[in-house]
């Protein structure tokens, strides 16, 4: 494997939270490799691009070689993931296997990979992105919480093992992002005024998972969720489902 400068793996680099990381990674120094569906936003023609539909496990195992040759890595997020937003009887049932496949096999799969083929250096970090919904009921999102709450359980699972190997784990629990995948799968006339923007939660996490930090909840509006969700479960839920499912259409 080669040595040399800073390299890093983004999963889901080509837009939102994914791509305002290459950006800082790209600014900071780091070599980038870009694991996405689609290619980078123009301007992003130094990243290593290798195309996946994470939806398909055959395109995934068909693309480790690659991954696992791009490294070693210094810093790996894998960060991508997609969203189901509904009444749950509603959604096609293939769609909760897809944000499933997406969300947490495809992290866990390349994780594996990469410890496996020891394609990480030692001090790395490895951040895995969950979502501020672990801290509270997700009513119309349910698949969606469901893989996320289990890539964070993964995460939690992985961290000593990922120390034995000098990798620290961070998990990421970032909120809503003024991002277009966000505004895609809001209600409708939802105000995204309050959403963070994606490069300020990306330099967040990037310091937090530096610093090896456990977890990392980007900014102090959504650690105080965090901690009144924990808190009071229950009215916490029935606001989420007065914002969120309540507005759905059938």
């Amino acid at each position: 494997m080669k040595s040399g400068p800073r390299r890093a793996l983004v999963t889901g680099g080509s837009a939102g939270l994914g791509a305002a990381l290459v950006d800082w990674l790209l600014a900071n120094g780091y070599e980038v490799v870009v694991l996405d569906r689609d290619r980078p936003w123009t301007g992003k023609t130094s990243v290593d691009f290798i195309r996946c539909d994470l939806a398909s496990r055959t395109e995934l195992d068909g693309v480790l070689p690659d991954l696992v040759s791009g490294g070693p890595y210094d810093l790996v997020f894998l960060n991508a993931g997609i969203n189901a937003t509904g009444k749950f009887e509603a959604l096609d049932p293939r769609t909760h296997v897809e944000v499933l496949r997406v969300n947490t096999e495809a992290p866990m799969v390349i994780a594996a990979a990469l410890f496996e083929a020891k394609a990480c250096r030692a001090g790395a970090a490895m951040v895995f992105v969950a979502s501020l919904s672990h801290f509270t009921g997700y009513p119309g999102a349910a698949s969606y919480a469901a893989s996320k709450d289990a890539l964070a359980i993964y995460a939690r699972s992985m961290r000593k093992y990922a120390a034995s190997r000098g990798v620290s784990l961070t998990v990421a629990f970032p909120g809503p992002l003024k991002t277009d995948h966000a505004e895609r799968y809001s209600p409708e006339g939802a105000d995204g005024s309050k959403r963070m923007d994606p490069d300020r939660a990306a330099s967040l996490i990037l310091t937090d998972a530096l610093a090896g930090k456990k977890t990392s909840i980007p900014g102090a509006g959504n650690r105080a969720f965090a901690v009144v969700g924990r808190m009071f479960p229950k009215p916490v839920t029935a606001m989420m489902r007065r914002l969120l499912y309540d507005r759905l259409k059938s």
